[in-house]
């Protein structure tokens, strides 16, 4: 899986045999402005420079708010914008430092999960190395640069404004992510960590799904106590807490816990979409318990902004048993059937 690297001059590298320029520092560790998004809306020739933004590394676990997007799960990491000189093309480079086996094996999931899809709506990895430094290694991922930032940046560019997206828009968005969902569980496995800043915006604006680091089996069959416990811990460190689905914080000693986690995940972006942010970030802000807040259900402010049939798909993505909540196949026909269908109808693109 891994390409011939070499730093061969200052401020190149070569990756594939395909050289690229570095042309600034996105950041160090986790990111305000998450590290495949935007850097500037004025863009030339090259975006302009900027500081890097570093900070603590820490795990996915309580410790972020909803616009902080972690890079590396173990390890601490750095992204590079760098531009392809075989194509003039801008890209990401994340770099995870790996202090240890668990590190390197953890990277290379990653870049196997990317693998997994070639799909419009989820992340495609350009290239994948490991690079030695002394006793140490790097993975670098190679990932395309997205300008337009995330669907977090989005909401918080509507929300300075007094603003929040439409309906159209929203169902727009909802459908990609929904057709991304079902690729990776259509290949057996779960997301685990969906939320804004892990939703990517293209040019068009199609939401594409990053950050697989977390990705694993969909359907786990949890048997006795000590299992239960593992995986409660595991999610605790790789599952955004104000994301995280009711059944994850207490994972019973026998239970089977499947993809539809990612229902209740995507249920809390529909929230944010709709109103600018997500249902528990309060919760988690005021230092309350996010645990105890999703257990139970969850009240759904009346706006004029929105359908009841929206509002009905969303209260049945928040279903707090998971058994009750809906699979992607449901939601995604009940999503095209939302579709504007009137005869040269527009749907506004964002």
């Amino acid at each position: 899986m891994g390409h011939a690297l070499c730093v061969c001059s200052r401020g190149t590298v070569i990756i594939d045999n395909k050289r690229y320029l570095f042309i600034q520092k996105l950041g160090e560790g986790c990111l305000l402005e998450p590290h495949l998004g935007r850097v500037s809306t004025n863009w030339g020739r090259h975006p302009p420079l900027l500081q890097g933004l570093p900070l603590s590394p820490s795990s996915v676990g309580g410790d972020f708010g909803p616009s902080l997007t972690p890079l590396a799960h173990s390890g601490f990491s750095y992204v590079d914008l760098v531009e392809g000189l075989h194509d003039g093309h801008f890209y990401a480079l994340k770099r995870i430092l790996c202090h240890e086996q668990q590190d390197r094996e953890d990277a290379q999931r990653e870049a196997d999960m990317h693998h997994l899809f070639h799909h419009p709506n989820i992340l495609r990895l350009v290239a994948y190395c490991l690079k030695e430094r002394g006793a140490k290694h790097e993975a670098w991922l190679l990932l395309p640069f997205f300008k337009r930032g995330t669907l977090w940046t989005e909401i918080e560019r509507l929300k300075d404004k007094g603003n929040f997206l439409t309906q159209d828009q929203i169902l727009q968005l909802l459908l990609g992510i929904c057709r991304g969902l079902e690729a990776i569980h259509a290949k057996g496995y779960a997301h685990r960590d969906l939320k804004p800043t892990n939703i990517l915006l293209g040019d068009e604006g199609q939401p594409v799904l990053m950050d697989l680091g977390s990705m694993n089996q969909a359907c786990i069959h949890v048997e006795g106590s000590r299992q239960a416990l593992a995986l409660q811990d595991w999610a605790a460190q790789r599952c955004t807490i104000s994301y995280r689905a009711p059944e994850l914080f207490s994972v019973q000693s026998h239970c089977v816990i499947d993809e539809r986690t990612d229902v209740w995940s995507l249920g809390c972006v529909l929230y944010a979409m709709m109103f600018g942010e997500g249902p528990y970030d309060m919760v988690f802000q005021k230092g309350d318990s996010v645990a105890l807040a999703v257990q139970n259900q969850l009240n759904i402010p009346q706006s004029p902004r929105h359908s009841a049939a929206m509002r009905q798909l969303l209260a049945s993505m928040m279903t707090v048993d998971p058994q009750q909540r809906p699979h992607i196949p449901l939601l995604l026909s009940q999503l095209e059937a939302l579709q504007p269908s009137a005869p040269g109808q527009h749907t506004t693109q964002i």
